[in-house]
């Protein structure tokens, strides 16, 4: 397993200084939520940028995934819209459009996966017209996804269509796809009262590909430095070790940035704490 940090709790740095404050700090994999300032595939200098991230993280032995929730990257008006769930004529195209360029560069970083959500279900519509969409939407990415051998880590996220890992389940069984993965925030879980949250931990294995890690409070989405809310992580360490988990345990802190540096290095001190001795490795 490796420790990891998600860079939506690094909105005020340059991808490259973030990159680089992580691993000074020992974090040895980064999420990198794709945004403005952060390996924007419309923007002129993508590609170099790109060539850049790569040759930086293989310096640094920093492993990566992609994250696909930033908040107003698609419309600067409306937060995370377009989604999968969105009607065509809402720009779902454009959801499909930017899944498939998040996949191009995870498989140009070779990234453990691309991260994404369902979306929030339209007002009015159906939850049957929305799980159409999805899955209609999902299909398209999955099969770009398997021509460039790029896994998918779906994450259930309070107040969208699939929100809980029985909607996750759902998905799973409309969709069998050895490309269809599962990001699991712990926070979530914790949230919505799915626990205890070791149990699912080892119920999805064989699906798991990505952590998110955080601090939480039941019935309250919002992502707490360790510490505040109410998780006890010591189970969730130990399950992740017994499943013998490779990929990165990434922390989650989207409302972190203004105390960027000071929020990683805090986390990282207290996961380092969690994992010596269970892990060999972090």
């Amino acid at each position: 397993m490796r420790i990891g940090y998600n860079t939506n709790g690094l909105a005020h740095h340059r991808l490259p200084d973030a990159i680089r404050l992580l691993a000074s700090l020992g974090y040895r994999s980064v999420a990198i939520s794709i945004d403005h300032a952060a390996l924007n595939p419309y923007q002129e200098n993508f590609e170099r940028q790109l060539d850049e991230t790569r040759r930086l993280l293989d310096e640094l032995n920093m492993a990566s995934v992609i994250e696909t929730g930033a908040r107003f990257l698609l419309d600067p008006l409306h937060k995370h819209q377009p989604t999968l769930v969105s009607p065509k004529s809402a720009g779902r195209p454009r959801r499909v459009e930017f899944l498939r360029y998040a996949v191009d560069i995870a498989s140009a970083l070779g990234s453990d996966c691309v991260s994404l959500w369902s979306g929030v279900l339209p007002t009015g519509d159906s939850q049957q017209d929305g799980f159409r969409r999805l899955v209609e939407g999902l299909q398209i990415v999955l099969e770009y996804a398997d021509r460039q051998n790029v896994t998918l880590g779906f994450e259930p996220e309070p107040g969208m269509l699939i929100n809980t890992m029985a909607s996750f389940a759902e998905l799973v069984e409309q969709i069998d796809s050895p490309r269809l993965g599962l990001t699991l925030d712990i926070g979530h879980l914790h949230c919505q009262g799915e626990t205890p949250l070791e149990d699912y931990i080892r119920r999805w294995k064989d699906k798991l590909v990505n952590v998110h890690i955080e601090d939480m409070r039941a019935g309250v989405h919002e992502h707490l430095m360790f510490g505040e809310g109410e998780i006890d992580f010591s189970p969730v360490i130990a399950a992740l070790a017994e499943i013998d988990y490779q990929g990165g345990l990434h922390v989650e802190l989207s409302r972190h940035s203004h105390l960027g540096p000071s929020a990683a290095k805090q986390a990282y001190a207290f996961l380092k704490s969690q994992t010596e001795g269970v892990f060999d490795k972090s």
